[in-house]
């Protein structure tokens, strides 16, 4: 069985940006639908204790995560500019390295997510109610680790040969699983928060497991499999994937921060932030499709060689997902209150949930758009280390510093937190228009 293989250099950029990235969105949609499903059913038959638990468990959860799908971008972009370059047995020899690199992450990541989420889950100051239920979610979703790795993995791969739906196919199976299971482990049997991370890891399990039987039988992987990996592809995956988990877990951690210093403020806060971040995350989902698409395009198109088509991949995408954003942020900003109703009825939950989101579901999405699509596309090139300093500047400087100091050193409570969210992605977007028109980016290659 061959893998279908699509040309991103050719043709109208934008029309192939917008094809490419659509399938991608599906899946990013789909992919939420875990742990929306998670904290709504939670919400509904836990309780708002279970809701804090969960929102607070899913900052780790995206720490975990943030190293898998970093890794795997490694990956995505060396076979990408390998398809672009036409270099087809330096691009089976990447994926295998890249299934090497990813086991042996997946192993440390386990390992480390077992012994670090509880103290992890303390420096956070989880509300007490909430403490126990977030450390049994915890527990039984670091087991999951494994298949995280190997899904991004295989969905890598296929993104930089120019296949987005079949990840679509696979999300969308794991979706079916991850529904029927909460509402049977939750609903019926009254499993609690353990009960959701059950459904969750069992979903990204069907997820893998149907990726690496489609990958195992295509033709890239059996005639060129080999224990022997390269170390020029190991090094070139690194050098992309270390930049971008770092960027993915400083990114994560800082929201993690954000949500130890809100959940100071009791179990209404934090339940009503952790409903408006799952919330924004909607509103990203655009933006984070053309990102992806982006960096394969972008890959693609400097592999091979083809400067004025990679500098059009840039311009098209940051249009794109502008727009996609402006959109998005009208939508939350009319249905704030119905948002967060299907999530929880408690009033109080619903106010401050609104409040959340009036604030932090504005300027920064635009912003955000920008910034993301940029540092995808720098990304794509093997500049990933440009787009780590740019997280740096967003995640630590910003929404960390910034919401230590308007929120308990300035007094303004969790309002000022939810101020320096707001402006957290702003500067980082301008430094990535200034990286875009300085032109420095022509010169970079990995292949």
């Amino acid at each position: 069985m061959n893998i279908k293989i699509q040309d991103l250099t050719s043709g109208n950029v934008t029309r192939t940006l917008l094809r490419f990235a659509g399938p991608m969105f599906l899946a990013n949609l789909l992919q939420s639908f875990y742990s929306i499903v998670d904290m709504v059913v939670v919400g509904r038959f836990v309780g708002s204790e279970g809701l804090a638990a969960v929102s607070s468990a899913s900052m780790l959860v995206f720490l975990i995560t943030s190293v898998c799908t970093g890794i795997a971008q490694g990956g995505a972009v060396l076979v990408a500019q390998y398809e672009g370059a036409g270099q087809k047995r330096q691009q089976a020899e990447a994926v295998l390295a890249l299934f090497v690199l990813a086991a042996a992450f997946a192993a440390a990541v386990t390992a480390a997510g077992f012994f670090f989420y509880h103290p992890a889950l303390l420096l956070m100051r989880v509300p007490q109610e909430a403490a126990a239920d977030a450390d049994g979610y915890m527990g039984i979703i670091c087991g999951g680790t494994a298949f995280v790795f190997g899904y991004n993995a295989v969905c890598a791969i296929l993104r930089g040969l120019g296949d987005s739906k079949r990840p679509l196919y696979f999300v969308l199976a794991a979706a079916i699983v991850n529904v029927a299971l909460d509402l049977l482990l939750v609903g019926r049997f009254h499993m609690g928060t353990r009960g959701a991370a059950v459904a969750t890891v069992s979903s990204q399990g069907v997820s893998f497991f149907i990726a690496a039987a489609y990958l195992w039988r295509s033709r890239l992987v059996a005639i060129h499999w080999k224990w022997k990996i390269s170390k020029k592809n190991a090094a070139a995956i690194l050098r992309v994937g270390l930049p971008s988990a770092g960027q993915m877990a400083v990114l994560n951690f800082s929201y993690l921060a954000a949500a130890g210093m809100l959940n100071v403020y009791g179990v209404t806060v934090a339940a009503a932030s952790g409903i408006g971040l799952k919330v924004n995350t909607f509103a990203a989902m655009p933006v984070w499709a053309v990102g992806q698409a982006v960096s394969a395009m972008a890959g693609q198109a400097m592999g091979k060689g083809d400067i004025a088509h990679t500098g059009g991949v840039a311009r098209a995408g940051t249009a794109v997902s502008v727009i996609a954003a402006l959109v998005a942020v009208a939508f939350f900003q009319v249905f704030a209150p119905q948002v967060v109703l299907l999530f929880d009825g408690n009033p109080e939950v619903v106010r401050e949930g609104v409040l959340y989101l009036r604030i932090c579901c504005s300027l920064n999405c635009v912003a955000y758009a920008v910034m993301y699509t940029l540092n995808a596309f720098a990304t794509g090139l093997g500049d990933a280390s440009f787009a780590f300093w740019n997280s740096m500047l967003d995640c630590v400087l910003i929404r960390i510093f910034g919401s230590w100091l308007l929120g308990p050193v300035l007094g303004y409570g969790f309002i000022g937190i939810y101020i320096a969210e707001m402006f957290a992605p702003v500067l980082p977007a301008i430094a990535g228009i200034v990286y875009f028109r300085r032109g420095k980016w022509k010169l970079r290659r990995l292949v």
